[in-house]
């Protein structure tokens, strides 16, 4: 069997592999029109900055480790043309010499991945405009800084790469702006939790110039300007583009396989695309949100991994199938953390769901051990049958491991309650006796059985006029910062002062983390009083509406340590 492969990275160079694994005697040729068939992709922005120093550490596999560890023919500056299915043919052009031939397969596997979205806007050509998507992008970026010593950046873009490039130029030294048509950065994030983000990037140094339409660019003396609609111009000595990546399927297309959501090739959950003989993976194929069950273009590594382990299966007879992806992410921000899977709040609600959610505000370790950090936490589920949608995590230390085991909760069919009673390791080091995890599963039970209800940061507005709204944290709290009209009773008072609330009306209660408050709401349900207790607590309220990330280190009641 002759099997060729157009496309390396992370499903061609994974399909490749596998497929020698599973037959030893098979023809195995990869194509990679780039100089590079497998490298850390996700490394490219940290080459940038200096953190990887060599380019060498990018790249994980060439061509003749290919050869010699598995057999498989890789040829790179190759690009694939022409696709004749009738009679199993691709035409190649070396792109170094134009050279052009042909090669007959068997099996065919599509890997080309995305290109960066490049508008036909003025000035989309400038020799100071950049964008990454290949190790050759990265080597050019990193000389540009080290040959012409820029002091300024406009980063257009705020998504994962925009965040990432944006901050290892702060690293080189550059002062950087992102601009964003959006009205918050990294839109797969709700905008409560993304102000968190936008907080550590003002926090750092990094410009937003958010709902802000560029228009074009234009070359000056010493670098470029960014053109804006009704805004005045911006200018810096360079400039990089990654306002989104586009399933790149012009080869697809021209072969005549059905295409599907924004262009994207439409596979089964055997990566076979329309024509049997032909499999497709990675971020150019149409997939299924693992929660909506809709489809979706997830342009990530881990699914594109699974995808080329799935294609080279059912190519050598085994059956796999693929299941879908949550979109499980995670980014750095400087020492912040941002991690997320499955739906938003706003997925939610788009996906036509009966929602509802929590907010936590826990510590990444057991707060009586040194270097306790805090995290806010959103956990979303559906209303009625607490089925798990997904969770945003953005925090110091402990994120990435939090939204893994959500990840895998909503893989197993957990429902939200019982992220109560996982058994996860514990030691004072690394959690708490009750895991953050834990903890959002026992408010779900709390909400969902009716022992507390909630309202949230964006309500707080507009509470009913004749509410009744009550701070319980301590004095010295109080006055370092709370929201106008809400009564200070500290929670350890609550009791010998209840005749000071008037009976009849609702309450609203809040502390720093939810903690309190939640104790109060519930001396109060038992006294008469109807109370909501505001999710997050001051903490993730503060935190949102002034865009500030409370200080990474933090006591157990959650005040900042001063």
């Amino acid at each position: 069997m002759k099997i060729i492969i157009i496309g390396g990275v992370a499903g061609g160079a994974t399909a490749a592999t596998r497929l020698r694994r599973l037959d030893e005697h098979a023809e195995i040729i990869l194509l990679e029109r780039s100089g590079y068939v497998s490298y850390a992709n996700c490394g490219l922005p940290y080459y940038i900055g200096g953190i990887i120093e060599n380019k060498q550490d990018l790249t994980l596999n060439t061509p003749e480790s290919f050869s010699t560890r598995f057999g498989i023919d890789v040829r790179v500056h190759q690009e694939a043309i022409d696709i004749d299915r009738e009679h199993k043919i691709v035409t190649i052009r070396e792109t170094e010499t134009d050279r052009v031939y042909r090669e007959k397969y068997d099996k065919l596997i599509l890997s080309p991945g995305a290109r960066p979205v490049q508008p036909p806007l003025p000035g989309i050509d400038s020799h100071n405009l950049f964008t990454l998507r290949t190790v050759e992008d990265a080597l050019a970026i990193r000389q540009f800084i080290e040959t012409r010593k820029p002091k300024s950046a406009i980063m257009a873009g705020g998504g994962f790469i925009g965040l990432e490039v944006a901050e290892n130029l702060r690293h080189a030294g550059l002062d950087v702006t992102i601009v964003d048509l959006a009205d918050q950065v990294m839109t797969p994030f709700d905008a409560d939790m993304a102000a968190l983000i936008q907080a550590q990037l003002k926090k750092n140094g990094i410009h937003l110039k958010l709902k802000s339409s560029i228009a074009g660019f234009e070359e000056t003396e010493t670098g470029i300007r960014v053109l804006r609609k009704d805004e005045a111009s911006l200018e810096a000595d360079m400039a990089l583009l990654a306002i989104g990546v586009r399933p790149d399927t012009k080869l697809a297309e021209k072969a005549g396989l059905q295409l599907g959501l924004k262009g994207a090739i439409v596979v089964d959950d055997t990566m076979k695309t329309s024509d049997p003989s032909i499999y497709a993976v990675g971020d150019a194929v149409v997939i299924r949100n693992a929660v909506t069950n809709q489809e979706a273009l997830i342009a990530l590594a881990g699914p594109a991994n699974k995808e080329g382990h799935i294609a080279a299966d059912n190519i050598c007879g085994l059956e796999a199938h693929a299941q879908g992806s949550l979109g499980s992410s995670v980014v750095k921000i400087f020492d912040m953390t941002a991690a997320s899977t499955g739906l938003s709040e706003k997925a939610a609600a788009a996906a036509g769901i009966d929602f509802d959610r929590v907010v936590l505000s826990p510590l990444s370790h057991a707060g009586y051990y040194p270097g306790a950090q805090s995290m806010f936490m959103k956990v979303v589920y559906e209303r009625q049958s607490l089925r798990l949608l997904g969770a945003q995590i953005v925090g110091y230390e402990g994120v990435d491991k939090r939204i893994d085991v959500i990840a895998t909760a909503i893989k197993a069919g957990l429902k939200a309650d019982a992220l109560a009673d996982l058994d996860l390791a514990y030691a004072p080091p690394y959690s708490s006796a009750k895991d953050p995890v834990n903890m959002a599963g026992y408010i779900i039970r709390n909400v969902s059985g009716g022992l507390m209800k909630q309202f949230h940061w964006n309500e707080v507005q507009d509470l009913p006029a004749a509410a009744f709204k009550l701070d319980t944290r301590t004095e010295a709290e109080y006055a370092a910062g709370h929201i106008d009209g809400f009564k200070n009773i500290p929670l350890d008072e609550l009791r010998e002062r209840l005749e000071e609330i008037p009976a009849g009306q609702p309450v609203y209660v809040m502390c720093q983390s939810g903690l309190r408050s939640y104790i109060a709401c519930r001396i109060l349900m038992q006294n008469g009083y109807d109370a909501y207790n505001l999710s997050g607590g001051y903490s993730f309220y503060s935190a949102v509406m002034q865009e500030r990330m409370p200080a990474s280190s933090a006591l157990p009641c959650g005040m900042e340590i001063k």
